[in-house]
């Protein structure tokens, strides 16, 4: 063999050790990440808030944790998802209006780069299993076209549990693809098996992150018949339904993160639960001793169900009462994994707060936006537009203004004697409107003694900071209904994208 031969397989060698060495060195330098977000969970219904539905691999995670006792999110399921992809408050990404619709041509802006994304800058094999609910009506707008190298689940909010259609079309996919075939599977043994495949499947040499959207709780209310039997010492039905729900989650959550450790993955991973909203007492999902209820700004329907669990976290087993918002999972994850946030097109709204979470520090966040979103009558809203709006609220310090918020009451569950509402109570206190309220949520964390009359400075202080958000806010990205996309699902029998040109023909 020559000497130039004999030194291009030199050289091929070491270029082969040295890829090698750095992707080895770059897994074990950056935490696989698994991401839980449950869907409309509420703040009463897990075992480490004293709840009766049996949650103990939940539980056990947030014990051996840290549990985030003052972590905030969005009032709804959409704006809640943008949040966490971008690290921007709704009103910055037009997201500040309810959710999307099947029929909304909109969604998550473009000009984002979002988490996947950017997490694949660096590394990272990127998952989403189960929910996008961030837009679907051009393929652009579709998981693997923003960051996720897989995805398989639906484009919607809630569906059917068995058959996966919404609305009458089918809405489970897998990549681009329609994934028919799964009629009459349960959907979180669905999303668990998929979930524990993607992970044992992993090349270990590469970050992971895995972003478990699971459709339980969200209506409608179905469960295999093995878990309602769990429960029969719940006499409400749809409560007990409920409960059957979030038993799965646990269930599979206790599964997925038992593939982690078969696979050896278990000490470098980190694992953040969360709720995408408060819960939906007409549903069976109950936030009590809070006040209000998923749609509302009080803290039923924003403060959250949150921990964060692994090996490398500085302190365990403690409760952090610091403040945290979904947004700052963003810059967080991006700066444990080695990575870098974005500022285009608007500047990030979360903080770093790994540093609170794991050492104790004090958060560098002393306020939160839970939004603004004030009435507007738009022309050509059809569905999409609501008439329950969420008003405006935003928490500094310890102290909590609401501006024309619906008034929103407390509700206890079933199984304590409480009395669910019914859809009239429910537009009652939608039409009734609190102009204005303040309260000291530390020490008053159940909203019950509004402070504004003793406290006038501070509610003037608190008003002007919201008008000082408000200037720097987008328009809501709420867009009259397009009838396309009912025809293109009516020709696929499926919620495809409906502004591509392939399937409006």
């Amino acid at each position: 063999m020559s000497t130039c031969n004999n030194f291009a397989l030199i050289f091929t060698l070491f270029l082969v050790n040295f890829s090698f060495t750095a992707l080895t060195e770059t897994a074990a330098t950056k935490p696989h990440i698994l991401f839980v977000l449950v869907d409309d969970l509420g703040w009463s219904d897990v075992g480490f808030h004293g709840s009766k539905i049996r949650t103990p691999n939940v539980d056990k995670l947030a014990n051996e944790g840290v549990i985030l006792d003052n972590y905030y999110v969005q009032p709804y399921c959409t704006p809640t998802r943008g949040s966490l992809m971008t690290g921007r408050y709704p009103i910055h990404t037009g997201l500040q209006h309810r959710a999307i619709l099947c029929l909304t041509p909109f969604g998550l802006p473009l000009d984002f780069s979002i988490l996947p994304e950017k997490l694949k800058e660096v590394g990272y094999r990127t998952h989403l299993v189960g929910k996008w609910h961030l837009g679907h009506y051009t393929s652009a707008s579709c998981p693997t076209h923003r960051g996720f190298d897989s995805f398989f689940g639906f484009y919607n909010y809630g569906h059917d549990h068995y058959d996966h259609t919404h609305s009458g079309f089918l809405d489970l996919f897998r990549g681009d693809e329609v994934a028919r075939g799964y009629s009459g599977q349960y959907s979180t043994y669905l999303y668990a098996k998929e979930a524990q495949k993607i992970v044992l499947e992993h090349n270990s040499t590469r970050p992971l992150f895995l972003y478990m959207a699971f459709e339980n709780v969200h209506d409608p209310i179905q469960a295999p018949q093995e878990y309602l039997n769990k429960y029969r010492f719940i006499k409400d039905e749809d409560r007990r339904g409920y409960a059957a729900m979030m038993h799965l989650v646990d269930e599979a959550i206790g599964n997925i993160t038992t593939a982690f450790k078969e696979k050896g993955l278990w000490n470098d991973t980190l694992v953040i639960f969360s709720s995408d909203n408060g819960g939906d007492p007409f549903y069976r999902g109950f936030n009590y001793p809070l006040r209000g209820y998923k749609r509302t700004l009080w803290e039923g329907g924003v403060r959250a169900n949150g921990f964060v669990h692994g090996q490398m976290l500085k302190r365990k087993g403690v409760i952090s009462h610091d403040l945290i918002h979904v947004t700052d999972w963003y810059p967080t994850l991006l700066n444990l994994a080695g990575g870098t946030t974005d500022s285009h097109p608007i500047p990030v709204d979360g903080f770093d707060v790994w540093d609170t979470i794991s050492n104790g520090a004090p958060s560098p966040r002393t306020e939160i936006l839970l939004n603004i979103d004030f009435p507007e009558k738009r022309p050509g809203l059809l569905l999409t537009y609501d008439t329950w709006y969420s008003g405006a609220a935003i928490r500094v310090g310890d102290m909590k203004l609401l501006m024309n918020v619906p008034n929103a009451t407390w509700y206890q569950v079933p199984e304590e004697d409480g009395v669910p509402p019914d859809m009239d109570e429910i537009w009652d206190q939608k039409t009734n409107i609190v102009e204005l309220a303040l309260f000291n949520v530390t020490a008053d964390p159940t909203e019950r003694r509004d402070i504004s009359h003793k406290y006038p400075d501070i509610v003037r202080r608190l008003q002007e900071r919201i008008h000082e958000y408000q200037k720097t806010a987008v328009p809501p990205g709420i867009v009259p209904e397009d009838v396309m996309a009912l025809i293109v699902a009516m020709k696929n029998k499926a919620w495809l994208p409906w502004r591509d040109t392939c399937n409006a023909k």
